[in-house]
């Protein structure tokens, strides 16, 4: 689905429903939602007609008010927020995810889901749990969607074996429990612990010289620019949602509830479809720009071997070892 066609149906359906609401005069119910999304980015166009959306379906009642570029700070600083009231949703990656509910970031160990196909059985059948643990923490998950495949991209050498990491600066998400395993598990890598606001200028500085992130969100952050090596093997999928207070939810009148909730659905649907093709289509720009790895089969092998003694780790205290392995079986 092309945005523009998104923007005809959320305009469409904001239309539709609005048309037989009383217009009266009320005080706007403003509900504020951090993300780390640039406004000009994939992410940032929808919620800008999700927005736009809501507030003509609610007669003004009920506005969104998204802040973007990571303005609310980091994930985990996001969640922290919604928790202490200061915001009302966000919406996140996989990390954040992590912070509402630990277990959801399962679905981005590495070397399990290369495809979407693969994704899509596995948080299917898991998201009922996961949504039980988010609301059993405070948290109404609106919508899931997804953030790209993730990649190795790397600046002045070619990461083609888990061995080339070694000695290597690759950046990670302060609140992420997975990338440290994965680097631990090879062994001399000295990893670098930044929030996403920080990545940029560290690539400038040459602080950072490794990035593992889906195509589209490194173009779309500026970090590709600063990288010139690609390893096109897909190491893990990045997912994400948009998450409420449970309290913020509750307390909207049961109309404007279903106005949030129902355009909430259409928007992370249209998101998802648009994110999975412009991530393969950032893909192919970056191969046409960057010095492209293909790992062979041994080279295949060498990964593998480590993917699986990183998810054993992870299943050792940051997971259990049952959610682990179910999520493995689905990978198969």
């Amino acid at each position: 689905m092309k945005l523009q066609k998104v923007m005809a149906f959320l305009g469409a359906l904001a239309f539709v429903a609005g048309f037989g609401l009383a217009r009266e005069a009320r005080a706007a119910e403003a509900i504020k939602i951090g993300t780390l999304a640039p406004k000009s980015s994939t992410w940032g166009k929808v919620f800008t007609i999700w927005e736009k959306a809501v507030k003509e379906k609610s007669s003004g009642r009920l506005e969104l008010q998204f802040f973007y570029n990571g303005t609310q700070g980091d994930e985990d600083a996001m969640i922290a927020k919604i928790k202490g009231g200061q915001l009302h949703g966000a919406a996140v990656t996989g990390v954040g995810l992590g912070k509402v509910y630990k277990p959801i970031l399962a679905l981005q160990m590495p070397g399990l889901f290369t495809s979407w196909s693969k994704l899509d059985e596995a948080r299917d059948a898991l998201k009922t749990d996961f949504e039980k643990g988010a609301k059993d923490a405070g948290f109404f998950i609106s919508g899931w969607f997804d953030v790209g495949l993730v990649r190795t991209m790397s600046k002045g050498f070619a990461i083609k074996v888990p061995g080339n990491l070694k000695g290597k600066k690759p950046h990670y998400i302060r609140a992420d429990a997975i990338l440290p395993v994965l680097y631990s598990t090879i062994g001399g890598v000295s990893g670098v612990p930044l929030n996403v606001p920080e990545v940029l200028p560290n690539l400038n500085t040459g602080a950072v010289n490794v990035v593992s992130a889906p195509c589209l969100a490194a173009e779309q952050l500026q970090w590709a620019g600063k990288l010139d090596n690609i390893n096109d093997a897909v190491i893990a999928t990045a997912i994400g949602a948009v998450v409420f207070s449970s309290k913020t939810i509750d307390a909207l009148p049961a109309d404007l509830k279903a106005i949030l909730t129902d355009t909430g659905k259409v928007a992370v649907s249209a998101l998802t479809t648009q994110v999975r093709s412009e991530d393969d289509a950032a893909c192919s720009r970056l191969k046409a720009k960057m010095t492209v790895t293909t790992p062979s089969a041994d080279d295949k092998t060498k990964w593998e071997a480590v993917f699986k003694q990183t998810r054993q780790k992870l299943g050792q205290g940051t997971f259990s070892p049952d959610l682990v392995k179910k999520v493995e079986g689905y990978a198969k």
